[in-house]
């Protein structure tokens, strides 16, 4: 695969084929912590196992929300500063090497976790303080997608990025589970006394993600910063946020627009995974046993989905593919609302899996053709923060629509909301002309 970089006045000059698979293992890596970690192993065995006990009303389940939510304030208050920060000062690289080793430093110190309700506190910390790093350093890597392609081809390498991203947390979650998850005695002799084989996954999501991190940090080049003079202190920062935003507001709304309808469906389409295990075993029979086996081929479906339509997203423009997949998933949705049996959950459920990847992909490609040249950082800064924003949507829809009707299945209308409403917000959005350069930003806005 070859390429060329997009860095202003060199838009046609060849990117080697090895920065772009470098960027990528980035993704790769970055499995490790999302799959493993936060979605399917770690933060069930906190709350399943560690906080099983816990005294008091309030249960490990809740106490993971709110440390999760408080993060996620953090992280939509910090985030654009951060990417700003980061682009002014021509630390783009420096800045996400920075977060991704504090990002392994928090899930190697989850090993310290036991199987007691005493270090519960310590495992929701690690775990907060995680989320917060991986998502300062997701800022940084995504603003690098204009360093590996042209706007003839930043669809396809952002879509190599995702698939290496879904191919990766299946790797990875097969090897957990051979190695440290289904037998009795694992890998190095490891038990599931006080929660070891769990902790020593948390070891290995470690390194796993340390070392697929590395490549990006020496192949793909540094910006150039602002002038010194130009740059101004953290507090300061804000303010130049904020005539930023009103700049971006008024010279490129659609930008704006399209920050505001693709916090609304990425809150619909994490929904899916967030409540997509808990719905297999509820509602549709499948035995908890074969909810990892369920993931593993969900990502596949998904990967190959964000392959696909990678393509069509370079000749199509990405705005017609996250259309199109937010109303298949629509569809699927709609069906899986009505039908019942492990059977039509793993039916249906893939093909809902089947649109989650173009539309994540594309959303991230649509945000980097309308960000502006040297300030890819900020603008995904704000894209962080506008999704951190209404992250509450989806999971108290979902709730509320259980407690309404007494059943975990009116759940998914909840999620089918939140998606409809993005899809409407997004169709009067304008997207770039495709083959258009990036817009070029001058520094003045960050004196």
């Amino acid at each position: 695969m070859s390429t060329a970089s997009v860095e202003p006045g060199a838009d046609r000059r060849p990117v080697p084929t090895g920065r772009i698979v470098a960027w990528g293992l980035w993704d790769w890596g970055s499995a490790a912590y999302n799959a493993v970690i936060l979605t399917f192993v770690y933060s069930v065995y906190l709350t399943d196992a560690v906080g099983d006990d816990l005294p008091g009303s309030i249960s490990a389940n809740t106490w993971l929300g709110w440390s999760l939510g408080i993060a996620g304030f953090l992280v939509a208050v910090l985030a654009p500063i951060t990417g700003q920060r980061a682009d002014a000062g021509g630390r783009r690289k420096l800045s996400m090497g920075v977060w991704t080793a504090l990002t392994v430093i928090s899930m190697a110190g989850l090993f310290f976790v036991q199987n007691d309700y005493h270090y519960l506190w310590l495992g929701l910390v690690l775990l907060s303080l995680g989320s917060i790093f991986f998502e300062f350093a997701s800022v940084s890597y995504n603003a690098m997608l204009h360093q590996v392609s042209t706007p003839l081809t930043i669809g396809r390498v952002s879509a190599f990025g995702w698939s290496m991203g879904y191919f990766g947390g299946i790797v990875l979650l097969l090897i957990c589970y051979v190695g440290f998850i289904a037998p009795e005695v694992g890998w190095f002799g490891v038990t599931s006394a006080a929660g070891l084989n769990i902790r020593m996954v948390a070891i290995f999501a470690a390194a796993w993600f340390l070392l697929f991190a590395l490549p990006v940090l020496f192949a793909v080049p540094e910006i150039h910063g602002a002038p010194r003079s130009k740059r101004v202190g953290f507090f300061a920062s804000y303010r130049v946020l904020f005539r930023d935003l009103k700049e971006l507001y008024r010279t490129a709304p659609h930008t704006v627009y399209f920050l505001g309808a693709s916090a609304l469906f990425r809150d619909g389409l994490a929904g899916v995974f967030t409540f997509g295990a808990v719905l297999a075993v509820t509602v549709y029979g499948i035995d908890s046993a074969d909810v990892l086996i369920f993931g593993v081929v969900a990502n596949v479906v998904s990967a190959l989905g964000a392959l696909t339509a990678g393509i069509f997203d370079d000749r199509l423009g990405p705005k017609r593919v996250i259309v199109f997949s937010l109303s298949g998933m629509l569809v699927a949705g709609g069906v899986l609302l009505f039908v019942s049996g492990p059977t039509m959950f793993w039916i249906f459920g893939l093909v809902l899996c089947l649109f989650v990847g173009p539309a994540q992909s594309s959303s991230r490609t649509f945000m980097a053709r309308l960000a502006p040249l040297g300030r890819e950082g900020q603008i995904f800064g704000l894209y962080a923060t506008t999704g951190r924003a209404v992250s509450f949507l989806a999971p108290t829809l979902f709730g509320f629509f259980t407690f309404v009707f007494g059943a975990d299945r009116a759940g998914i209308v909840g999620i089918l909301l939140v998606l409809a409403v993005g899809l409407v917000a997004l169709i009067p959005v304008r997207a770039p002309a495709l083959g258009a350069p990036a817009p070029v930003a001058t520094w003045q806005a960050y004196s």
